[in-house]
């Protein structure tokens, strides 16, 4: 922004040197400063550096919090600067394109935050208080398009908006969860009208990235692959604003998946690579960075590369830390021995299918079917993919009475889902059986069963999900 260049120029590095002598004999911090007056630690410190100019009105208030007497306010006079111009995205909500009232979609409400994984973005992993449900609906009425958005940030809006993330996320993994859309591009809408406003605060930005990851897994679960891309760039891009590193890790993990549904090895790879450098500092970033590489790598057939990335992951997943456990519990426990098992039979599988090795799909079958024993019954859309997944990693070693066993209970409901993954993997499972095995009775007979095309799985699984 304009007003961030100027760090050698005007009074604005006097201003900072200032307020922050000012705020060290209050005794404290940026943190707290930032929290009485209702903005986030890092604009505390730009305007110490000298490097931010301080927003309308900011200016009288940290005066008379931090005490200056009025000094504060006569190193900030300065010319009338124009504002600068709002950074509309490609998703800028137009005037009517939305439903004024939010749509709320969920199932139970907290009275506080969790202790780990949603963090508050005012006060980190601290278990706020949430607001009721009646106050959840007068605070987002604040957002609706016709409303002027609020200046400033409202801390129960914020705790709002992280519980329903956490709420979102959660039911995203389960059954129904295209009821769940509506809710959550209201919410980046309106997010997005904040971002748009001449200060937007970063706390906003965070949770926006959130909330892309899922809007855009969602139409990825559609197979309307270029609006999931489009809230996947949108997320990134307010990702690297806050400098949010597990959102932006979450992302590129989403955009590997989307690129690998493409066929796309390269852009899957890229994505692994992109998340291993996201911070040396966090060890979970590179355990699904090596699963991300494992799986690019399994599509290329590279078969050394993709087992040295898998075994890096298992090990990484035994190292994970406090830190690690707090900030990804579905990283941890049996989520996490399940998150490493599901994508080491793909990549298996995928290697396998790529190479015609058995004794790798051998090793994808176990691994498949550790998987599937760790699904939680509440994840049903991930068990079915990965009762499918298991069912191919059997026709990939040869064994296509065990993989008409395995897919023949679950074939129904797999069609019905309606998601891109769960199609790919039927088309992946049927044209293996077809083509080996076309002549074997039990074969002839489920493929006839399975009778979508699945030649092309984006396109086939729209309109399950649009007629359900």
């Amino acid at each position: 922004m304009a007003g961030e260049e100027s760090r050698d120029r005007g009074q604005w590095p006097e201003f900072g040197r200032r307020m922050r002598q000012w705020r060290r004999r209050c005794g404290l911090t940026q943190a707290q400063l930032g929290l009485r007056v209702g903005y986030h630690h890092s604009l505390i410190s730009k305007l110490e550096s000298g490097v931010r100019v301080p927003p309308a009105g900011l200016v009288d208030v940290l005066d008379a919090i931090l005490g200056a007497d009025g000094e504060l306010v006569a190193l900030a006079c300065e010319p009338t600067r124009e504002p600068d111009p709002p950074q509309r995205t490609l998703l800028s909500v137009l005037p009517g394109a939305a439903p004024l009232a939010a749509p709320l979609a969920v199932r139970a409400w907290p009275t506080a935050l969790p202790p780990d994984g949603v963090a508050c973005p005012l006060h980190g992993s601290a278990g706020c208080a949430v607001p009721d449900l009646e106050t959840t609906r007068d605070l987002l009425a604040l957002l609706a398009p016709h409303r002027t958005p609020p200046r400033g940030l409202e801390p129960d809006l914020t705790h709002v908006l992280a519980a329903l993330l956490a709420e979102y996320a959660r039911l995203s993994l389960e059954s129904g969860s295209a009821g769940i859309l509506d809710a959550v591009e209201w919410l980046l809408h309106a997010l997005t009208r904040l971002g748009d406003a001449d200060e937007p605060n970063p706390a906003h930005q965070r949770l926006a990235a959130h909330f892309a990851a899922i809007a855009g897994r969602l139409r990825m679960h559609r197979g309307q692959t270029a609006l999931s891309m489009a809230w996947f760039g949108h997320g990134l891009a307010r990702a690297d604003l806050t400098g949010d590193v597990g959102a932006r890790v979450r992302l590129l993990a989403e955009v590997s998946t989307l690129a690998r549904l493409d066929g796309d090895a390269g852009t899957a790879l890229a994505c692994g690579r992109a998340m291993a450098a996201a911070d040396p500092d966090r060890a979970w970033t590179h355990t699904l960075a090596d699963l991300a590489l494992a799986r690019g790598y399994a599509l290329t057939g590279d078969d050394g590369a993709c087992l040295r990335h898998l075994d890096a992951a298992e090990s990484g997943l035994v190292r994970l830390g406090d830190r690690d456990h707090l900030e990804v519990p579905w990283l941890t426990g049996d989520l996490g021995g399940l998150r490493v098992a599901s994508a080491k039979g793909a990549a298996l599988r995928d290697l396998s299918a790529r190479t015609g090795d058995r004794g790798l799909a051998r090793r994808a079958v176990r691994a498949a079917s550790q998987s599937v024993e760790l699904v939680p019954e509440r994840m049903r859309p991930a068990y079915l993919l990965l009762a499918v997944r298991l069912a191919d990693a059997h026709a990939c070693a040869g064994e296509p009475d065990a993989a008409v066993a395995t897919a023949e209970p679950v074939l129904a409901e797999a069609e019905a889902a309606g998601r891109t993954t769960i199609t790919a993997e039927l088309a992946g499972l049927r044209g293996r059986l077809s083509g080996r095995w076309a002549r074997v009775g039990a074969v002839r007979a489920f493929t006839e069963r399975a009778s979508g095309a699945y030649d092309d799985p984006i396109a086939k699984a729209r309109p399950k999900i649009e007629q359900g």
